[in-house]
């Protein structure tokens, strides 16, 4: 087989299998071994990219992070008007409470472990940061970090509510509560 160096899409595809091994058996599962199969390479690939098990789920965790933070800056960036904003929040709380389960299942993995470590805390910290600054273009800080946090929990309701989740028209008001000074 190459080695690393001949294969530019390695990391990445190594990344790629310990999110979705994460999503499907939770952190605790993770080896290298198991991540080395799912990824089709090396065992001896796992340890060339990544000195250990954390600084593998760090960075696989951190890219996770900028994919929801993308997610933010498509939904927000072309908000113009503070009532587009509105819409724009609500938009994308319902787009990804009603995305991939894998998402919702991938950041409560990490909540888990932020809670419990602080190099966790800290990327969850800076992915908080990040999309309270996209909230911010649109919104004051304080504003900005109470609809964050009900962008968390109402895409964490609508998610696991298999039954009955809101509709957009509750999910609306609730923006509109919060950004009404």
């Amino acid at each position: 087989m190459s080695t690393g160096h001949t294969d530019p899409q390695r990391r990445e595809r190594i990344l790629v299998a310990t999110l979705d091994h994460v999503a499907e058996e939770g952190v605790a599962g993770v080896s290298h071994r198991k991540i080395a199969t799912r990824a089709g390479v090396p065992l001896g690939s796992m340890t060339y990219h990544f000195s250990g098990k954390d600084e593998l789920l760090r960075e696989a965790f951190t890219r996770f992070a900028d994919q929801i933070v993308a997610v933010f800056e498509r939904y927000l960036s072309g908000a113009e008007t503070r009532e587009q904003a509105r819409e724009a929040v609500t938009d994308l709380v319902h787009a990804v409470s009603e995305g991939a389960r894998r998402d919702l299942v991938l950041a409560q993995e990490l909540y888990t472990l932020a809670a419990r470590r602080p190099e966790y805390q800290e990327l969850t910290q800076a992915w908080m940061r990040r999309s309270r600054a996209l909230l911010e273009r649109h919104f004051d800080p304080d504003t900005a970090r109470q609809l964050d946090a009900l962008i968390e929990g109402l895409t964490l309701h609508r998610a696991l509510d298999n039954g009955q989740p809101h509709p957009r028209a509750l999910t609306a008001e609730a923006v509109r509560r919060i950004t009404t000074a």
